[in-house]
């Protein structure tokens, strides 16, 4: 059985830049790891390489290239792309192995390392372990020799080539034209290839949070941050507003009116869409325990089932890939579409969007609204110690709790991956019982969690 991990979270190595564990040193170590753990045969191993706007990009960057150099892997550089872009040309290069520096939709000064394997999916705990082996491991003797030291190249079309593929998503038989969209690139990796990739499909391209400095990304724009968007989608007289995050693995929509159509409103009208073309695969969606039971009910008047996964699109895809579905994703925003992506893809979502509303002729406001939400709530109890969710009394009070919702509703109660908190959600057709219960679990919780 293999050990707990140290390093990697649910979307591999992340936190504050310059302070473990996203220093130098680490970032040196694990492309030493990596590039050992994915030598395989004589040929001459190969990795790509690419981040999104942040300023601690450069550093990580060099400490990368050093440590797979030294493993005696080539290094091809792409510079900001989005992690999509990442998985696709690391396929597409026959690479062996592709990393993605970012911190997704965190502020500028967090980072992270992603990494992918030779198939373009993000790499499994099993081998995440391993390379964690090898970055604590004496390396003495197993890098490589002078004559065998890595060369780093640049790939100056890659941006192309990633629009290129993007575009081969949408229909050939339609175009953009006459559409007036807004899209917000939250100043990080797909700031260049998602404007022109919506201009080259023929439309009118309002573009804000396009201007990264290198600590700007993510700040009061993007999908965390969607007021901007909403706002100049009105001001514009836009059809649509595009807000991507960081790294553009997620994506949320404002309609015609600035209202947000979230990650389960996607789903549904992408489900329905493939659905009705014979496209979708598998008689299934897979997303998480966040999605709304709305999405669920909507999705069983189409013969489709809502297979749900805790929370992380590495989850999602694991699942999809079990059951060999073509669509999953998150409330979030995060889409992925199998049939084109290995991971999630806010612009290809778009454009799977977009596709439907030049078909259908209707405004956003009409099309993207698949279904009214159960009321839902979601509350953060902070906590120190341990985790308050092993107490009897919570516990208890879960088990009541989840008797009280029982064929109304859902509960779900789950520990943060990056902060001590405990996220409370609970969801039923009653607003005041949705209200009543998350009380309840919360007064159960802050009652055997630590004073902070």
């Amino acid at each position: 059985m293999s050990r707990t991990r140290r390093l990697f979270g649910t979307d591999g190595i992340r936190g504050t830049a310059n302070i473990a564990p996203m220093t130098v040193e680490t970032a040196q170590k694990l492309g030493q790891a990596a590039g050992l753990r994915f030598t395989r045969g004589d040929h001459r191993h190969s990795v790509l390489l690419g981040k999104d706007t942040r300023l601690s990009g450069y550093m990580i960057e060099s400490a990368l290239v050093a440590g797979f150099l030294s493993a005696g892997m080539d290094v091809t550089l792409v510079g900001p792309l989005p992690t999509p872009a990442i998985a696709m040309l690391t396929r597409s290069l026959r690479a062996d192995l592709g990393v993605m520096i970012s911190a997704s939709h965190n502020p500028f000064g967090d980072n992270g390392i992603k990494l992918f394997g030779p198939d373009g999916f993000k790499l499994s705990d099993q081998d995440e372990t391993d390379i964690e082996d090898l970055m604590a491991a004496d390396l003495t003797g197993r890098l490589a020799t002078p004559e065998k030291i890595g060369r780093a190249s640049r790939l100056n079309d890659a941006a192309g080539r990633y629009v290129e593929s993007a575009k081969a998503s949408f229909p050939r038989k339609l175009r953009l034209d006459g559409m007036k969209i807004v899209i917000d690139c939250a100043n990080g990796s797909a700031y260049r290839v998602a404007p022109t990739a919506l201009w080259e499909l023929g439309a009118e391209v309002i573009r804000i949070g396009c201007t990264p400095d290198g600590v700007n990304i993510n700040e009061a724009c993007g999908s965390t941050h969607p007021e901007a968007l909403c706002k100049a989608v009105v001001q514009h007289k836009a059809h649509l507003g595009i807000a991507l995050d960081g790294d553009a693995d997620r994506v949320l929509i404002a309609d015609e009116t600035g209202c947000l159509i979230d990650g389960d409103q996607i789903l549904a009208l992408i489900a329905q869409s493939w659905a009705r073309e014979g496209r979708l695969v598998g008689e299934a969606v897979v997303a998480t325990v966040m999605s709304n039971m709305g999405l669920e009910r909507f999705l069983n008047t189409l013969n489709v089932s809502l297979e749900r996964t805790a929370v992380g699109d590495r989850y999602v895809v694991e699942r999809m890939r079990e059951l060999g579905t073509n669509i999953g994703g998150e409330q979030s925003g995060h889409m992925v579409l199998t049939d084109f992506a290995t991971t999630g893809d806010g612009l290809i979502a778009a454009l799977q969007i977009l596709a439907v509303l030049v078909e259908d002729g209707r405004p956003a406001s009409e099309v993207c609204r698949m279904f009214k939400p159960f009321p839902q709530k979601l509350q953060n109890v902070r906590f120190t110690g341990d985790s308050p969710l092993e107490a009897d009394s919570v516990q208890a009070k879960q088990e009541e709790v989840e008797k009280k919702l029982s064929g109304r509703g859902r509960l779900v109660l789950r520990k943060s991956g990056t902060e001590p908190l405990v996220r409370v959600m609970a969801e039923a057709e009653d607003a005041a019982l949705v209200d009543e219960v998350v009380a309840q679990m919360c007064d159960a919780l802050q009652a055997v969690s630590e004073p902070a």
